[in-house]
């Protein structure tokens, strides 16, 4: 392994932490528009239905999936910046 990716690691652990938490805030304000809702429905909640459920999951995973790829990247970008190499 290089050094750059092991000296990365840290980096990558931090940026994961805020990503989900940038994730969590953006899910939130998207269902909000979406459904008006403050909270999407648990898998669990039997006054929601299958559709409802399915949908809040989805929307969830792609906004995770997207802003996890934005956060990775800007990382990266930035340690190439600083360091001369690309982590990884």
């Amino acid at each position: 392994m290089k050094a750059s990716a092991i000296a990365y690691k840290p980096v990558g652990l931090a940026l994961g932490a805020v990503g989900g938490a940038l994730a969590a805030l953006v899910f939130k304000q998207v269902w909000r528009l979406v459904e008006g809702a403050d909270d999407a429905p648990d898998a669990t909640d039997e006054d929601r239905s299958w559709r409802e459920i399915l949908m809040a999951a989805a929307l969830q995973g792609a906004i995770f999936a997207v802003v996890k790829a934005a956060v990775d990247r800007s990382g990266a970008v930035a340690t190439r910046r600083v360091t001369g190499t690309w982590p990884g």
